[in-house]
């Protein structure tokens, strides 16, 4: 019987090591992928020495850009669908935030001593519309870049003409389901391998959970999200993040928002649950919700025409 254990021990380790060695996916130079990923009219720009990933897109004489912000784990080809209508309209905006997508993790003063906090983007994202030479703007963010666009109207409010917050956090929230990978990178140890180990089968499952249609999340999808991920510093940076989050929130400012909102919500957001709208709208004078039937956390993503058409008036597009 003791042989039979140490055997099956052995085949176990063997099994494991062999996972290890098929999981590895090591940190990836930003330059390996820029070829793929940052094609024009992608550009980088300088922003107190931060090197961020921009697209600038539609008419330059828009006098009120619409500024377009990512949530966690994501970049910002998430909102690749919403841009494609609204570039023929409007001055279009979306970028990278520190800590995702190309523009890599903070790198140093005045953001690095703040870390991944919601106040520190907001800061971040004046200084970019500065470095644009954006005064103000329509701010529109799903999940944590809902979060950013809110801080970001109560920390500059003149800089901010009115909001779209898509699932976006904020609130105190009980989540229906956390995906694989927000899970993995909030563990202490595992976290750490996680910055050497990345199964593409864990990516898969995290985008699955996020939409409403798991049908929907298709091969290419995943590899955007797999090979974006890979960008050096990336992993760490989402660590440490998720390591804040919840001391970090901060629900009582939400009611210091006072331009106007639109709140859009996938009625199977399983991650931030549509319930949490309720907050929003109780705080925010005059704001309203619209629920988009089926979709979940990502509904822009997973349906860039049904959501948007959702926000044409509230964006005066035709």
């Amino acid at each position: 019987m003791k042989g039979f254990l140490l055997k099956a021990i052995g085949i176990l380790l063997i099994l494991v090591a062999i996972g290890v060695a098929l999981s590895r996916a090591p940190d990836r130079p930003v330059e390996t992928l820029v070829e793929r990923w940052a094609p024009p009219p992608s550009e980088f720009v300088q922003v107190k020495g931060q090197v961020v990933h921009v697209r600038d897109e539609g008419p330059r004489s828009d006098p009120l850009p619409i500024v377009l912000i990512h949530g966690t784990g994501a970049s910002l080809h998430t909102w690749d669908g919403w841009v494609k209508t609204l570039k023929t309209q409007r001055r279009v905006i979306r970028f990278d935030l520190p800590g995702f997508g190309l523009t890599g993790p903070f790198t140093g003063p005045p953001y690095i001593e703040m870390g991944y906090r919601g106040d520190n983007y907001a800061r971040f994202v004046v200084d970019l519309l500065d470095q644009l030479k954006v005064p103000r703007a329509v701010l529109a963010g799903n999940s944590l870049g809902g979060e950013v666009a809110w801080r970001t109207a109560v920390f500059a409010p003149e800089r901010v003409e009115r909001l779209v917050l898509v699932d976006a956090s904020g609130p105190r929230f009980t989540p229906d389901s956390i995906p694989i990978g927000f899970v993995v990178a909030r563990i202490p140890v595992i976290k750490h391998l996680g910055e050497f180990l990345l199964p593409r089968a864990a990516v898969t499952r995290t985008l699955t959970n996020l939409y409403g249609d798991p049908t929907r999340v298709t091969p290419e999808l995943v590899d955007r999200y797999f090979e974006i991920t890979l960008r050096e510093g990336n992993r760490r940076a989402m660590g440490e993040r998720l390591a804040v989050l919840q001391e970090d929130l901060s629900p009582e400012r939400i009611a210091q928002v006072r331009q106007p909102t639109l709140l859009l919500w996938g009625s199977r957001d399983r991650l931030i649950p549509p319930s949490t709208a309720d907050f929003f709208t109780q705080s925010i004078p005059g704001s309203r919700v619209v629920v988009l039937r089926g979709l979940g956390h990502v509904p822009h993503e997973e349906d860039p025409a049904a959501s948007l058409e959702a926000a044409k008036a509230f964006l005066d597009l035709r």
